[in-house]
């Protein structure tokens, strides 16, 4: 095993570089420019040598494996942050024999091979990385610490129990108590359809997705209806063309926005109208897919929305014979009435909040809820054979520790940790 190294702090000019060093020669490759090493988990002052060259004065802490953040022996230099130190340190390091330095995501790499932690656990890390909003933040940071990992590993434990009841009943299949193997049999289905439901409850909450892609918000109506000019308002900025000429909007214009901590994207689209026109037609079919496809629909026109469930927004009341709120409407909005943006967006937040995962809530990944729902279908088969209970059992338990990688691929682990950056 090669003993690796890296800048794991953020990118230079900086006030502190933290370099970091994993494998088997760690300690070595530490005495050899620090000198004697200080004692595990606590800092000293060094002076990091070459020769007879100095490179920084540094602080030093070791920390033996396995106990260590990627399970193998490590040091830390926390250097001055300057870019010539961090270079002069790293290139002291790529002389001594045995050490590399390390790839993308190669000390997780090693922690979740080493059993530091798991899959999920990984694939939270590599969110909390990519995090841009504070939901994404608080959701990535549950599953990094370990909430996505309980869950599993408490239904693979009751699984494992359901097992050893059905390995019990056939062990004792041959002493002809038919009313006690068929009661026992009854229990066991009744809980493994109790655990199911468990699962399948997680399973139906909001998705973690919506959180990192943003919640798609679709502005649409007729032509001149006010679409192009709401979307310049929530997004604080012309993006679209706003003009009195019917049809101005002929293709769907998306916006990404932060507010309070919740990513959205806003669509403007296409009036809905019959058309003539080729190229209008097109944005029309488009902006009806994407009405239809919309985690929040505002409808701006005056006819009833296409959806049940969309914000009926009474706009333009700014014109002449529209300043009453017509029945069935959320609220008006005006070009020229300051307080519209704000009304629209408290009416998404409100919507919003029921969409997305609870802070204390597990929320699954898309790759997550496909394993454990074929982890329900397992548990919920309605045989009444011991033997293929069994093996749904085994069948449930399987697609259930595939979360937690426990038959990663290689493939697979590489899909995963490219998305880190070099040092984590």
């Amino acid at each position: 095993m090669d003993t690796i190294f890296a800048t794991s702090s953020g990118r230079p000019p900086a006030a502190i570089a933290v370099i970091r060093i994993s494998g088997p020669r760690a300690f070595a490759a530490g005495e050899s420019l620090a000198g004697g090493l200080p004692e595990p988990r606590r800092a000293s002052l060094r002076a990091l040598r070459e020769g007879d060259g100095v490179l920084d004065r540094a602080l030093v802490l070791t920390f033996p494996g396995p106990a260590t953040a990627t399970g193998e022996d490590l040091v830390e230099f926390h250097c001055h942050g300057g870019r010539a130190v961090i270079a002069a340190v790293e290139a002291a390091l790529g002389r001594i024999a045995g050490l590399r330095p390390a790839v993308a995501g190669e000390f997780t790499r090693r922690a979740l091979g080493n059993g530091r932690i798991d899959l999920a656990e990984a694939e939270g890390l590599a969110d909390l990385l990519e995090a841009e909003t504070q939901t994404q933040r608080q959701a990535a940071l549950s599953a990094t610490e370990g909430r996505v990992s309980q869950a599993i590993r408490s239904w693979m434990d009751r699984v494992a129990m359901l097992s050893a009841r059905v390995e019990a009943m056939l062990d004792f299949a041959d002493e002809d108590d038919v009313d006690n193997d068929a009661a026992a049999f009854a229990a066991v289905r009744a809980d493994a359809a109790a655990l199911a439901s468990d699962i399948a409850a997680v399973i139906d909450a909001p998705p973690v997705e919506r959180l990192k892609d943003g919640l798609r918000v679709v502005i649409g109506g007729p032509p001149n209806s006010g679409k192009s000019t709401l979307l310049n308002l929530l997004g604080d900025r012309d993006a679209a063309i706003v003009s009195a000429i019917s049809g101005t909007t002929r293709d769907r214009i998306d916006v990404p926005v932060t507010r309070r901590g919740i990513a959205y994207v806003l669509t403007d689209t296409a009036g809905l109208t019959a058309t003539d026109d080729p190229i209008e037609a097109i944005g029309v079919a488009r902006a009806e897919d994407a009405f239809r496809s919309a985690d929040i629909p505002l409808w701006l026109g005056d006819e009833t929305p296409p959806r049940a469930d969309a914000i009926w927004v009474h706009a333009r009341a700014d014109i002449a014979g529209r300043e009453r709120l017509p029945a069935g409407r959320a609220f008006a909005i005006a070009q020229d009435d300051g307080g519209s943006g704000e009304r629209v967006w408290t009416a998404l937040h409100d919507r919003a909040v029921r969409m997305l995962p609870r802070g204390d809530a597990i929320a699954l990944k898309r790759d997550q809820r496909s394993r454990c729902a074929t982890a329900v279908a397992a548990l919920r088969d309605p045989t009444t054979d011991p033997l293929i209970l069994g093996e749904n059992l085994r069948q449930a338990r399987m697609s259930l520790a595939a979360i937690l990688g426990l038959d990663a691929t290689g493939e697979m682990l590489d899909a995963l940790f490219v998305r880190f950056c070099i040092g984590k």
